[in-house]
């Protein structure tokens, strides 16, 4: 690994996690894949069915408040 990008790589490893989610999710975005729109397709078909089955009360949800508490919180 050259010192630049382990510079950057430490770096991003102090960020907090959900930062670092975002990080993440840029970076992979960045990347040109032919078959993108089949995968957003895709996702946006899998969300529908959670809210219908969460609608339907067959599955449940956490407050998205508690879910970046446990994100956030420091390991032990």
């Amino acid at each position: 690994m050259s010192k630049l990008r382990k510079q950057i790589f430490e770096k991003a490893l102090k960020l907090p996690p959900t930062e670092r989610a975002e990080l993440i999710e840029n970076l992979l975005t960045s990347f040109e894949f032919p078959s993108r729109e089949t995968i957003d397709d895709l996702w946006a078909q899998e969300v529908e069915s959670r809210i219908e089955a969460f609608e339907r009360g067959e599955i449940s949800a956490t407050p998205a408040m508690e879910v970046f508490k446990k994100i956030e919180k420091p390991k032990e």
